[in-house]
């Protein structure tokens, strides 16, 4: 559900009975779905192949498990699954390697879009709300201002350090930062006000959510986002 914090998601029977009966499940680790660990312990089976993101992606950020924002980390973990996939399945196995194929090409238009926003805006000064767009903030170039305790503790669903949320705050304020990169479902009255903050100023405010809205696919929901990113900066920038 892209409406709710999903570090707030809690699992249910529907939920518990599928992973019971699954032959592969796909999880991201890294403390972000400990609720799948509970499931996967509750109906042990030990010819169930279990796949941990966090344990795969090869651009892992440090203290950050939102491995899929790193479109560079989802090459091997679509591997890791192809893999899997004809271990059960072995009668279609060409099937998934040409559907490995096709995913990875299609990777190409956002690692294309990255590197174009690199190469117009690097060094932007931006404001995060949180942790979640530094898979994609740092290989775009983009110079990120907001303390990084402050990002975690969003992220984190904390109260962030005082002294932070003052210096974010400053940093809106003052116009120091050219927009500010909202996740639009970790809101708390912090981030609410920091928006209202960007808005009054008419600091450009790009929208991104932590889960794939319904109706898009993963290249689809990214390149949205990418083309917003991309809009605003021209907009703040005036190229």
């Amino acid at each position: 559900d892209p409406d709710i914090d999903p570090h707030e998601y809690t699992s249910n029977v529907p939920t518990a009975l599928a992973v019971s009966k699954a032959q592969l499940v796909i999880e991201n680790g890294d403390g972000y779905d400990t609720w799948m660990d509970k499931l996967l312990s509750a109906s042990p089976n030990s010819s169930r192949i279990v796949l941990v993101g966090a344990n795969i992606a090869d651009h892992k950020l440090p203290d950050n498990a939102h491995i899929w924002y790193g479109i560079n980390n989802m090459p091997a973990i679509a591997q890791a699954i192809t893999a899997a996939l004809k271990k059960l399945d072995a009668a279609h196995a060409s099937t998934f390697d040409n559907n490995l194929a096709t995913f990875k090409q299609s990777l190409v238009l956002l690692e294309q879009k990255i590197q174009e926003i690199n190469t117009k805006y690097k060094g932007t000064p931006v404001a995060l709300t949180e942790t979640i767009y530094l898979y994609q903030a740092n290989p775009e170039g983009l110079d990120v201002l907001t303390p990084l305790e402050f990002q975690k503790a969003i992220a984190e669903g904390n109260d962030p350090p005082a002294n932070t949320v003052v210096e974010t705050n400053n940093q809106v304020a003052k116009k120091d930062v050219k927009i500010l990169i909202y996740n639009v479902q970790t809101v708390t009255p912090i981030t609410t006000n920091l928006q209202n903050q960007a808005k009054n100023l008419n600091i450009p405010i790009v929208p991104v959510s932590e889960t794939m809205p319904a109706g898009k696919t993963y290249q689809t929901w990214m390149m949205d986002q990418l083309n917003a990113l991309q809009q605003a900066l021209a907009t703040a920038t005036g190229h």
